[in-house]
């Protein structure tokens, strides 16, 4: 956004080359829409999977809701997830990056804090070298450097669960009915998500307190919560498995001046639903548009300001609560609680009205909807 914005701009990467693991790889209609500006949607299709619909599951009886986002078709370009890894997208940008003239990109220089000057900004490396410039971006995750340079706090909550994640080349579809490419599947004794990308079925367990990391990571529990899934007589190839603990939380203020946070150092979420990697675009859209403007002299910096707290505000207005309500409807140790919310999903989506309006919030469509004169008032085009 900042170097099609006409600003020079040089890219800091504490890593030595571009990171491939496994992170997120749901990317939601609404998102789409706004990648859809810089041409890389139709190389992201190519190395992705198109998922128009996904599901709400009970482990024992099947499908229990079913949304198609095709029913979306008149408010968005992309009306379908988009099934494709954030690294893929990072190499496709990459590749942008290295065409452009005004973008320079420093891999193995790690950010280790940022001082606001007032019309300018520095950047303190690890390496002891200070870049000053017009203005700093932290998208530096969530144990952001730059955000705890900066003396913010980060408040939220921190859910009593690990999360596990298991990948593996099995091809679930064939064992189990009416498979989408997205499941949310609810459970008394152990819920998860199951999806797919080009290559692997990815699923997400619960962990709970009484087991420890490496246990949880061991074959043995990893190929009991797989054959939980799909019972087999051999082992599961396991391509990928990893452990993480899930956090709701939201930094005081995105904005400092001329610092400014975005992604993972301004806010994360449960991961249940997509939405974290989904808001840090929404996040770059609207104030990497926002701050070139102001840098261009087309705004002023409290325009900037305002747009900061409202991306502050989405962050916990739609993808906060959204993602928390997945939570408890995947997880209420309640039966009666749990049987409530599936059977309210199963009523949500047999009414064309309520599904409509479940899958324009699950699908951020109205968080984006919520910043739309915001994005106008910076020159970025929306679709709806």
């Amino acid at each position: 956004m900042l170097a099609s914005g006409g600003i020079d701009v040089t890219l800091l990467e504490a890593a030595p080359e571009l990171p491939r693991e496994l992170r997120a790889s749901t990317f939601h209609p609404a998102t789409l829409d706004l990648l859809d500006r810089f041409g890389v949607i139709d190389e992201m299709v190519q190395r992705g999977l198109v998922a128009p619909r996904f599901a709400y599951r009970d482990r024992r009886t099947g499908v229990v809701a079913e949304f198609n986002l095709g029913m979306l078709d008149d408010v968005t370009d992309h009306p379908f997830r988009l099934q494709c890894e954030q690294y893929k997208l990072c190499e496709i940008m990459l590749d942008r990056f290295r065409s452009m003239a005004n973008v320079d990109v420093r891999f193995g220089a790690e950010v280790v804090g940022a001082v606001d000057h007032g019309d300018t900004a520095a950047a303190h490396l690890a390496s002891g070298e200070t870049l000053v410039a017009d203005a700093v971006v932290a998208a530096d995750g969530a144990a952001s450097a730059v955000r705890k340079s900066l003396g913010l706090g980060f408040d939220g909550m921190t859910y009593e669960d690990r999360y596990l994640v298991l990948s593996t080349p099995f091809e679930m579809a064939d064992h189990l009915d009416d498979l989408a490419y997205v499941n949310y599947i609810s459970d008394p004794e152990e819920w998860l998500v199951l999806l797919r990308t080009v290559d692997l079925w990815r699923a997400l367990f619960p962990v709970g307190d009484g087991e420890a990391d490496d246990e949880a990571l061991s074959d043995p529990s990893v190929q009991r919560r797989l054959n939980g899934i799909v019972h087999r007589s051999e082992p599961y190839d396991v391509a990928h498995r990893t452990i993480y603990r899930v956090h709701q939380r939201v930094a005081d203020r995105f904005l400092v001046g001329r610092v400014v946070l975005m992604g993972d150092a301004a806010h994360i979420n449960n991961p249940l639903g997509g939405m974290g990697m989904n808001g840090g675009i929404h996040d770059a859209v609207l104030l990497g548009a926002s701050l070139a403007a102001v840098l261009r002299g087309d705004i002023g910096a409290d325009r900037l300001s305002h747009h900061a707290e409202l991306r502050r505000a989405l962050a916990v207005d739609y993808v906060r609560r959204h993602t928390h309500e997945n939570a408890q409807s995947l997880a209420a140790p309640d039966g009666a609680a749990r049987q409530r919310a599936l059977d309210h999903l199963a009523a949500t989506a047999a009414a064309p009205d309520e599904a409509r309006a479940y899958m324009l919030q699950a699908s951020m469509i109205n968080a984006v909807h919520a910043m739309s004169a915001e994005l106008e008032e910076v020159g970025v085009f929306t679709t709806g």
